[in-house]
């Protein structure tokens, strides 16, 4: 074992997969006569023929097949070991805590996937955040990353990728005047009697979920919302993943023209981006997006498995 060299095991397998000088030099980069070689070193080291080759095929021995058998499971735990022991150095490993408001989306979904199938030493561990407080858990530090709605405009916080651009729809009462219309305009929210996140969201970040609000009704999260939409005591801004996601009898959810598409951002406390949040910010970055738009929503329609956004 003080001599053992792993490039020639490595050589060895891989020539057992291509059955072929030529392959296996390719796929280790090396030249033919560098797996030469290493092979013949290796077999030196053993004692025995691992491979018979001629001038029409190459096969192994069967010694090489029975060292083989023993050697791919036990090179596949090393090479496990090692990974883990990488991981560990660059901090991709333990928990990450992500916040996200309201539900988690089909987009955010497909990020996680993404990200435990490059991580698997990191579990995600998703903490809903109140729609009234976008920023606090991450203060705190209850959660090392967050999915919020945009913007953000907080000095202590960094804005990683955005996605999930959307157009939005307001959530009105089926006996609401605005119920049978099948759009409106950004001006006529002015006579919706708007319902806003309450504080301790910052006041700009109100203002954009609930544009030109006064006196309106303020909620902690987006159920509240949807249910003083339902008794009609008011109405409510969702981008239309979320009006798909919550579609009920007693809702209509209908376009608005002329308002910014809603978006979602990755965010983090300055200087916090650790490893295992950069490689959640890179999963969200090249996940697929999911693209909105379609008539009015009325009081019945089935959830969107594929559209699930959080929040206004």
């Amino acid at each position: 074992m003080s001599t053992l060299e792993v490039r020639e095991l490595e050589c060895f397998l891989a020539l057992a997969d291509e059955l072929h000088f030529g392959r296996t030099g390719e796929r280790l980069y090396v030249s033919q006569s560098r797996v030469s070689q290493l092979l013949a070193a290796l077999e030196r080291r053993l004692g025995a023929r691992l491979v018979e080759r001629t001038s029409r095929r190459v096969r192994l021995t069967p010694f090489g097949e029975s060292f083989l058998a023993e050697l791919r499971p036990s090179y596949g735990e090393l090479a496990a070991v090692v990974s883990r022991a990488q991981e560990r150095a660059r901090g991709l490993t333990g928990t990450l805590r992500i916040g996200f408001q309201g539900t988690a989306t089909s987009y955010l979904m497909r990020a996680i996937e993404a990200f435990r199938r490059e991580h698997a030493h990191i579990r995600p561990h998703l903490v809903e955040i109140p729609l009234s407080d976008p920023f606090g858990a991450l203060r705190r530090g209850d959660v090392d990353t967050a999915v919020v709605l945009l913007p953000v405009a907080e000095p202590d916080l960094e804005l990683g990728p955005v996605f999930s651009e959307q157009r939005q729809t307001l959530a009105v009462s089926v006996r609401h005047p605005y119920a049978s219309r099948d759009r409106l305009s950004a001006a006529e929210l002015r006579g919706a009697d708007l319902i806003a996140p309450a504080a301790p969201a910052p006041s700009y970040w109100r203002a954009a979920q609930a544009p030109g609000a006064a006196g309106g009704p303020a909620v902690a999260t987006l159920q509240e919302g949807l249910t003083l939409v339902a008794a009609d005591i008011g109405a409510m801004l969702l981008c239309r993943p979320s009006a798909d996601y919550h579609a009920r009898d007693d809702i209509v959810f209908v376009p608005v023209d002329g308002l910014p598409e809603s978006a979602l951002g990755v965010v983090w406390r300055g200087g916090g981006d650790t490893a295992a949040v950069r490689a959640f910010a890179g999963s969200v970055a090249v996940a697929r997006p999911v693209s909105g738009g379609a008539p009015p929503i009325r009081g019945g329609a089935p959830r969107s498995g594929s559209s699930r956004t959080p929040a206004p």
